[in-house]
């Protein structure tokens, strides 16, 4: 997208077309504006045309354009953090109700993808957290316990089944969490968006929204060509958010993330490497992660931009990873790299924001998107149908808080994971 091969990458290559849209001109009505075209408004928009609403998304730039056109596609379930934290954190009420949400996640997306016949390289064969040392032992021992503990069908392998489902003896145990899979992320944004158009939802992008002003008992958006008049507002851009809600942008830390691909491999090789087609990452603070894509090539990335130096510094230390990990792979190069920003917010868990009247969103998913994110849009569009009461929102309303050194942190993120990757490529 913007003829930026380092913006989507290997997703953009692949992907099905996007929706013929067009941008906003002249003025316009709907029951619900929807700022956003990634996941969470894409699912919002479908779920409220599905019940009879009129929905009308405003996207600035492409569909699927911010992080859910870039992550790794891995469709996980829950948060970072461990489940018992949950509660710890947000009480038991908010806490439980969320964990029940995320974990259902998965089956959320996957259901979606089949009944809309979203061709998005949908694999429901679970994922891999693989752990680095006894330290990454003892935190996926505990993670099992407490998952397990809640029902979850997870289940801590040993060094040996480890190594026979990575395809690697570079792990000593991994978290197999049968609910979880993988996805062509792009490809599923673009399979919602053309969902939601089916459904009767309006779609325009290149519309970035510049002002919003109260209209009566409603909102005016106004972009560069038109405006949108509706009654209820949600707000969906999350990492990407600009104006006019830019209090959001103030509460995320950008963590930048790469993706590398390499060409298509061999039969053998697949055959060996993640035979199960799981998609894989690791346990370190600065973690690596691994899949497959439909046609054999292996996605690698981790935490960096691919920008400035970045890029030669990331792409070295990717060569030389992958063939540490996969001995067979040493000297394979890569055919496309790409990168974006995950939003973290100073816990790790998601916000859901009452911004004015009438104007809601769910916003900070710490790299966990795909499935919060259309949960988020599904649940949003269930309170604005009155399906859900506020009471019953899986995170309580809470107020906008600017992080602090947020600038600062961010560039520790970006250069301190290129001082690590340059540590380790040079030693």
């Amino acid at each position: 997208m913007r003829n930026d091969p380092l913006s989507h990458g290997l997703w953009e290559k692949t992907a099905p077309p996007a929706p013929a849209t067009r941008p906003l001109e002249g003025a316009a009505r709907s029951d619900v504006a929807i700022v956003g075209g990634g996941y969470t408004g894409l699912s919002a928009a479908l779920h409220l045309a599905e019940a009879g609403i009129s929905a009308t998304l405003l996207e600035a730039e492409d569909v699927g354009f911010g992080g859910s056109g870039r992550n790794v596609g891995l469709v996980n379930a829950g948060m970072w953090v461990m489940p018992d934290d949950l509660p710890a954190i947000l009480g038991a009420k908010h806490g439980e109700r969320l964990l029940t949400l995320l974990g259902d996640a998965p089956s959320v997306v996957f259901d979606l993808a089949e009944r809309h016949g979203i061709d998005c390289e949908a694999v429901r064969a679970g994922t891999l957290h693989c752990a680095v040392g006894q330290a990454g032992v003892r935190q996926l021992e505990e993670r099992t316990r407490q998952w397990a503990a809640r029902g979850a069908p997870v289940r801590l392998l040993d060094a040996e089944e480890t190594a026979a489902r990575i395809g690697s003896r570079a792990y000593a145990a991994a978290l197999l969490d049968a609910r979880a899979g993988t996805i062509q992320p792009l490809a599923y944004a673009r399979g919602l968006a053309s969902a939601a158009i089916r459904a009767g939802a309006s779609l325009h992008t290149a519309s970035r929204v510049v002002r919003a002003e109260a209209d009566g008992a409603g909102w005016r958006l106004h972009t560069d060509k038109g405006s949108l008049t509706a009654a209820t507002v949600i707000v969906a851009t999350n990492a990407y958010t600009k104006t006019p809600w830019a209090e959001l942008r103030e509460e995320l830390v950008h963590l930048p993330y790469f993706n590398f691909a390499t060409p298509p491999l061999s039969a053998a090789l697949r055959a060996k490497i993640l035979p199960g087609l799981q998609g894989a990452w690791d346990t370190k603070q600065i973690l690596t992660s691994f899949r497959w894509d439909r046609t054999g090539r292996l996605v690698f990335g981790s935490v960096g931009a691919l920008n400035g130096t970045g890029l030669a510094v990331h792409r070295a230390w990717a060569q030389r990873a992958i063939g540490r990990i996969f001995p067979e792979l040493k000297g394979t190069g890569f055919e496309a790299g790409w990168y974006g920003q995950i939003g973290m917010t100073n816990d790790h868990l998601p916000r859901f924001h009452r911004l004015a009247d009438n104007v809601i969103g769910f916003s900070g998913y710490n790299g966990r998107g795909i499935g919060p994110g259309t949960v988020f849009g599904q649940t949003l569009a269930k309170f604005v149908t009155g399906g859900i009461a506020e009471a019953d929102l899986p995170l309580p309303v809470t107020e906008v808080a600017a992080q602090s050194f947020r600038s600062a942190r961010e560039g520790f993120y970006r250069f301190g994971a290129e001082a690590a990757h340059l540590a380790r490529t040079l030693v």
